[in-house]
């Protein structure tokens, strides 16, 4: 057992993520069901909180991507509202955490902040935020403002939007208003704040219909990691969602959003990290192992590979055989072959990572993808993947994990049912809720 010395054992914190717009759902195994059937919502919340999980987290998709003029095959599966499912959620979950990523370019403060107080009341306090921004003119096509925000301003935008956001919940937060509420009397409207912002983004008057009671605010996730990705996290949020899943890559990662949470005068322990990552199980490591190559080979095929290549390249290579090298010429630099995907840095800086990567590792096409497209992955006996777990919390890498199962909606059972249990039993996980509400569950106090 991995306990740090000197200092005390920290929670494991665990949450689902319900796969989507995404190159980790094996959409061709007998076992993938629906992506949009209220029933797999419903299995996989229901599973997650069976397995006392912090939260169920749905990510977002505005627009289909499309790559070289063609709606891309790994994006027909579906997107239903993400309010409307987290609310009906509410309704057959009793404890778990509803987490839905809603982005702040392409909506306004006041419908954002009424939709998460609304799903704060419904759920009895267990609604949070994944807040993202987009400077994505292709996404913005399908709004009536359009791809109108530069690239600079999307972090501007967000940290005025939330503050407007955050004016809204907080107007009704008034001591004497809350003693009406709990005492389930008649509210002064005298004793309810009018809003008033008048910013470069938004020009606000008004009030809100409804308290946002009884978390206070609902927790904020967010998962941006440029430079000022990070701070906006650091300074607000109460998670970060995060792609820096190995051990050091985290350790680094964690220290460095730590740090910048305490330069902006917050406990560094309201902030918690929580990388993405997906799990293979097996009776023995050998047979986890194949069973791990196995997957990875259904999630990335031949044409995958090439169509993610092409996206740094810029340009068509389908004559290019996905066993073989990679081209040897540099990336053309355009970057529209690909819209409405998060763009990684240089292509030719990222094509010469690719090409020493695949020189020291003798990697063909695919099998670099392969090996650039993976999120951590904890591969074992269930013993092995809890140990690992614990491991990766108490080395400070991350304060727990939001997993991403690669079938939908049964791929968190074997979880479930064989993992949770050996982090109860050998780890110190929780083996029953000890607060109604998402911050509960986070350690968190309350924000007002």
């Amino acid at each position: 057992m991995s306990v740090r010395e000197g200092k005390h054992r920290k929670t494991i914190h665990l949450a689902a993520h319900f796969p989507g717009v995404n190159s980790t759902t094996v959409w061709s195994d007998p076992q993938s069901g629906s992506q949009i059937a209220f029933e797999s919502f419903v299995h996989m919340a229901r599973t997650a909180e069976r397995g006392l999980f912090d939260f169920f987290f749905l990510a977002e998709g505005l627009r289909l991507r499309e790559h070289r003029g063609q709606i891309y095959d790994l994006d027909v599966v579906g997107r239903p509202d993400t309010f409307t499912v987290l609310a009906a959620l509410a309704a057959v979950t009793d404890r778990l955490g509803l987490t839905g990523t809603i982005n702040t370019t392409f909506n306004e403060p006041f419908e954002v902040a009424r939709q998460f107080a609304t799903l704060d009341h419904l759920s009895d306090g267990r609604a949070g935020w994944n807040i993202v921004t987009s400077s994505d003119a292709f996404t913005g096509e399908n709004f009536r403002r359009g791809g109108f925000l530069d690239h600079a301003d999307r972090y501007a935008r967000a940290e005025e939007f939330l503050t407007v956001a955050r004016e809204f919940w907080d107007s009704w937060a008034a001591d004497a208003v809350r003693a009406d509420l709990d005492a389930g009397t008649y509210v002064d409207p005298d004793r309810v704040a009018v809003v008033e912002h008048h910013g470069p983004q938004f020009d606000v008057r008004g009030v809100a219909t409804l308290p946002s009671r009884p978390q206070g605010h609902p927790i904020l996730l967010q998962a941006g990691d440029s430079h000022d990705g990070r701070n906006f996290g650091a300074r607000y949020a109460d998670a970060l969602f995060t792609l820096h899943g190995s051990l050091e890559d985290g350790q680094r990662y964690y220290a460095d959003v730590k740090g910048r949470a305490a330069s902006f005068g917050r406990d560094a322990d309201e902030l918690k990290v929580l990388p993405a990552a997906t799990f293979v199980l097996g009776d023995t490591v050998a047979e986890a192992d194949d069973r791990a190559r196995h997957i990875r080979r259904q999630q990335v095929s031949g044409p995958t590979a090439i169509a993610m290549l092409e996206q740094v390249w810029g340009r068509d290579l389908s004559d290019y055989d996905p066993d073989g090298p990679l081209p040897k010429d540099d990336p053309s630099g355009d970057t529209s072959i690909t819209q409405g995907r998060v763009r990684h840095g240089d292509p030719v800086e990222v094509a010469r990572r690719y090409r020493e990567r695949a020189s020291a590792q003798n990697l063909s096409i695919r099998e670099l993808i392969i090996a650039v497209s993976s999120r951590e992955q904890f591969v074992g006996t269930p013993e092995h993947v809890a140990a690992e777990i614990d491991r990766y919390v108490q080395a400070d890498a991350c304060d727990g994990f939001i997993f991403v199962p690669h079938l939908t909606p049964h791929g968190l059972d074997d979880f479930v049912d064989r993992v949770v249990p050996v982090l109860q039993e050998r780890f110190g996980f929780r083996t029953e809720y000890r607060g109604t509400t998402l911050r509960d569950h986070l350690g968190l106090t309350e924000n007002r």
